[in-house]
Formats: C-alpha cells, sequence, structure tokens
C-alpha cells in the first residue's frame, strides 16, 4: 500500500480518531526496541478492543503445504487460543484466494459463506478478514470474528484492519531479522557451554575431553542416548549430566535399574497398572515412564530385560504412548529415554538375545564410556576428589601411594578406586596415605591358587590380555614387563601344547 496514492488518502479519511490513535500505538510496539513473544499478541488485544470483536486471530500461511499455522489468537479477555480450528478456516481460505480484504456481517445469512462446517460449528456470526502481503506473496491473514451480529463490523472497521495489516508486513522484516539474532545467540551460547567442564565429571584426559564434547552435543537435543561402558566408570552419573544440561532440566529426571528383576515386577513400575491387574493391586498404580513424562527416563542395564519385555519398550520408543496393566486406554508420553549397559548388545543380538530393531531404536547416539584403565592419568585427580569427599583433613599422598594407584588396572574402574580410597581413609591415622593403606583386592580365584608359580604366570597373563582385548602393549605396561617378556611367554605356552 502507498500511503501517498490519492485513494489511500481518501480511505484515510474514514478511519476514527480513536481508530488513528490505536494505529499509531500498534506501530510503536512493533518498532520498539525490544523484541518479546508477546509483541503481536499485545497489538492483537488492542485491534480486538477498537473493532469491537470477540476474538482476533494472526495465522501464516504456507503456500506450499496450503496450511495456516498460529502466530497468536486472542480472546476478548485478553486470553490465548491454541487450538485453529475454533476459527473458520473456510474463510481464511477465501480471504488468501481472493487476496482482498473481506467483511461478513450475517455470515449465516451469506449462502457462499454460511456453507462451511467451521462456521456452524462456532456459530459464528460477523467476520472481518485481511490478507498481510509479503514480497507480493501472501504471507498471512488477520481475523476477528464474532458470535453476535455486530454493526461495528462495517467498512470503516475493514480500512482500519487493512491498515494494520500493512503496518505488520513493514514490521515483519525487522522481526524475522530479530528472530535470526535471537537464534545465531543461542548457537553462540551453545558453542561456550560445550567447551564447559561437566560438573563431577572428573577427568582431564583427551578420552574425557571428547566424552565432554559429546554430552554437551547430545544433551541439547532429544535424542536416545545409548551409554556403554564397564560396571562402575559412572554411567549413571553421565545420564544425569546430560539431563542437567538439557532444556528439560527443570522436569523429573527418573532411574530404572532393569538388571535381576522379575519380568512382571519390572513391568509394572515402568508402565503402571490399573486397580485389580493382578493379586495385590488395589489401587492405581503411574509407571515410571508416565511420572517421567516431560523429563529424562535412565533405564540401567537394558540388556537384561526379557525379550517380551523389549517388544513393549520398543513401542514406547516407536510411538511414545503406553499401556497400563489391565488397562486398556493408551497413555502419551514425552520422556527422554537415556539406555545403559555393559554388554556388547551386537553380539546379544546375534545370539537373538536382544531385538534388533530395539537395539537400532536406543543406539541413535551411542557414547562410549572409557574405562579408568584407558585414563590412568585421571587416577590423581580422582583419588585427591575422594579424598576430599571422605576427609575433612588435609591428607597428603605420599608418592610411592600414588604409583601404586597408578599401575592398578582398576578391573572395578572408578567405581573401585573410590571405594579403595574410601577404605584407605579409614586405615589411615595421620595425614599421610601410605601404600600399606592401599587394600587392592585380587580376584578370589587367584587369591586360592594352588599352582606352581609358571602356573600363576600364564594364569595372571591370559587374564590381563583378556582384560586389554589382547592388547599385548596395554598388557605389558599392567604388569610391569616388556611386550618382549609378554611375546616370550605367550610363545612359551603354545610351544607346550
Amino acid at each position: 500500500m502507498n500511503f501517498y496514492e490519492p485513494d489511500t488518502i481518501e480511505r484515510i479519511r474514514l478511519i476514527s480518531k480513536e481508530q488513528f490513535d490505536t494505529l499509531y500505538q500498534i506501530s510503536r510496539i512493533l518498532n520498539s526496541v525490544n523484541y518479546t513473544d508477546r509483541l503481536i499478541s499485545d497489538t492483537l488485544d488492542l485491534v480486538i478492543d477498537v473493532v469491537n470483536a470477540e476474538r482476533g486471530l494472526f495465522v501464516q500461511y504456507d503456500e506450499i503445504k496450503k496450511q495456516f499455522s498460529i502466530i497468536t489468537a486472542r480472546n476478548i479477555q485478553k486470553e490465548d487460543i491454541a487450538d485453529l480450528s475454533e476459527f473458520s478456516s473456510g474463510i481464511l481460505q477465501k480471504v488468501v484466494e481472493t487476496g482482498q480484504p473481506c467483511l461478513y456481517h450475517d455470515v449465516q445469512s451469506d449462502p457462499n459463506i454460511s456453507q462451511f462446517q467451521s462456521v456452524q460449528l462456532q456459530n459464528i456470526k460477523s467476520v472481518l478478514g485481511v490478507p498481510i502481503i509479503k514480497n507480493e506473496r501472501i504471507w498471512g491473514v488477520i481475523l476477528a470474528d464474532s458470535r453476535m451480529n455486530r454493526k461495528e463490523f462495517n467498512e470503516e472497521n475493514l480500512i482500519f484492519l487493512d491498515f494494520f495489516s500493512n503496518i505488520v508486513s513493514l514490521a515483519l522484516d525487522k522481526i524475522s531479522k530479530l528472530e535470526t539474532l535471537e537464534k545465531e545467540n543461542i548457537l553462540l551460547r551453545n558453542r561456550i557451554e560445550a567447551e564447559k567442564k561437566i560438573p563431577k565429571l572428573i577427568g582431564e584426559s583427551v578420552v574425557m575431553q571428547k566424552l565432554a564434547l559429546l554430552i554437551n552435543k547430545v544433551a541439547r537435543t532429544d535424542a536416545t542416548v545409548l551409554l556403554l561402558g564397564e560396571s562402575g566408570t559412572g554411567k549413571e552419573l553421565i545420564a544425569r549430566a546430560i539431563h542437567d544440561l538439557s532444556d528439560r532440566n527443570d522436569k523429573p529426571y527418573l532411574a530404572q535399574f532393569c538388571g535381576s528383576i522379575p519380568d512382571t515386577l519390572l513391568e509394572s513400575e515402568l508402565f503402571g497398572f490399573k486397580k485389580g491387574a493382578f493379586t495385590g493391586a488395589s489401587f492405581d498404580k503411574k509407571g515410571l515412564f508416565e511420572v517421567a513424562s516431560g523429563g529424562t527416563f535412565f533405564l540401567d542395564e537394558i540388556a537384561d530385560i526379557s525379550l517380551a519385555l523389549q517388544a513393549k519398550l520398543l513401542r514406547v520408543l516407536q510411538s511414545k504412548e503406553i499401556m497400563r496393566l489391565g488397562d486398556t486406554k493408551v497413555i502419551q508420553i514425552d520422556a527422554r529415554v537415556i539406555a545403559a549397559t555393559n554388554k556388547d548388545l551386537n553380539l546379544l543380538v546375534k545370539e537373538d538375545k536382544f531385538r534388533e530393531d530395539l537395539f537400532y531404536r536406543l543406539n541413535v547416539f551411542p557414547v562410549k564410556i572409557p574405562p579408568l584403565r584407558e585414563r590412568i592419568g585421571d587416577v590423581p585427580l580422582l583419588t585427591y576428589h575422594f579424598i576430599k569427599k571422605f576427609s575433612d583433613k588435609k591428607i597428603h599422598i605420599e608418592t610411592d601411594t600414588m604409583k601404586m594407584l597408578e599401575e592398578y588396572s582398576w578391573p572395578g574402574n572408578v567405581r573401585q578406586l573410590e571405594n579403595v580410597i574410601q577404605r584407605a581413609i579409614i586405615l589411615c591415622d595421620s595425614n599421610k596415605l601410605l601404600p600399606e593403606h592401599i587394600v587392592l583386592e585380587e580376584d578370589s580365584k587367584d587369591a586360592n591358587f594352588m599352582g606352581t608359580l609358571r602356573d600363576f604366570e600364564k594364569v595372571l597373563l591370559l587374564k590381563r590380555l583378556k582384560m586389554y582385548n589382547e592388547n599385548r602393549t596395554l598388557t605389558a605396561k599392567s604388569l610391569g614387563v616388556s611386550v618382549r617378556w609378554v611375546q616370550l611367554k605367550l610363545k612359551e605356552m603354545n610351544g607346550n601344547k
């Protein structure tokens, strides 16, 4: 619209002083320095008031999909309306098709409009509608309607609404740019946060830095995460960190251990039950998936659940819905799933002990947590962390003590180190942690071994090789010998077969 054209000037004269004042107020709001989500809603409230409507609607139109989406919708009580079906889709489409403002003072008596089902269902009587034009295309539609006959729905108000749509059109570029800047700001904040250290995740080794980066990246998404690692590596700690760094951090975080739990008990815990579903079910109980909806649900040792329960879990991941035991009602849930296991799921799939389709559903974003033996350089940091946790005293660690801790292979990982340090603190009567305070338990089979020293060497070597996935360099380092010694021993053992 060219505001200097004679026809436009003539139309301006038809607008009342109140409408002029409102347009001026709207232009100030739309051109304000601070952009907020309520900006459009505030202007729509003014429109509803000045044209004496009951409701107002501001929608964006997708020319390719031929669909409308709500930018904002309000009623005369200044309340939001979320459901687009409460308005007439037929009238919206008619405004788009004609590309012209429309005025219907008595919709029910107009044969071209009263045929729309939405008009009848919503009992709409009067409508004002104008298109929003941007770059010579229809960007959206502004609608004002009433369920009563409104004499105020006249040409004057239609002209006012048309001017309003033109002001909005001019403001769209600014709003779009501000939204772009806001998105860029979020991306920059995410980059900065990606460099942040994760609380409670102790370690400065390269593998831990890579792990922290992965956690920061996946936390901001809703992707299902599969944590892979040996027992004691801190899988639950990392699951909690993912939740705390996510947009769901103000919603529930729940964890369920799935190992060594009877199927029926685990199923009732996960999905809940209806009163009378089984003997002892004397009340309705929500399942953990339902309670965790909106937040994060951590399933630890997922490999241990039965094939029957795996099928039900697959349904949750596929359709985001559950059904309580003994119920026929489907409940929609929105819980982000993080699963963990210390087993090889690929191998279990090949052995038909784990569903392949469930594996792929869980394996959206796998995160491998390194065992402590692969980040021995973090042992001093972890040791001091646990000393501080278990003692108020300032305790010094002797060099021999630290060497002893660093040379151990830690089959029980961080959890084992924590237990060893807690035990050492109890045994320590001074402010010095000595080697004798460190109790490293060997495997019970090794402790009661009755063979010769040569036999024990063989047992220990084979055990360490298995621990380090046949890596001879790591095996030699853990035993305090050369790789050459390991090679000679293996050759000797093979020669005696």
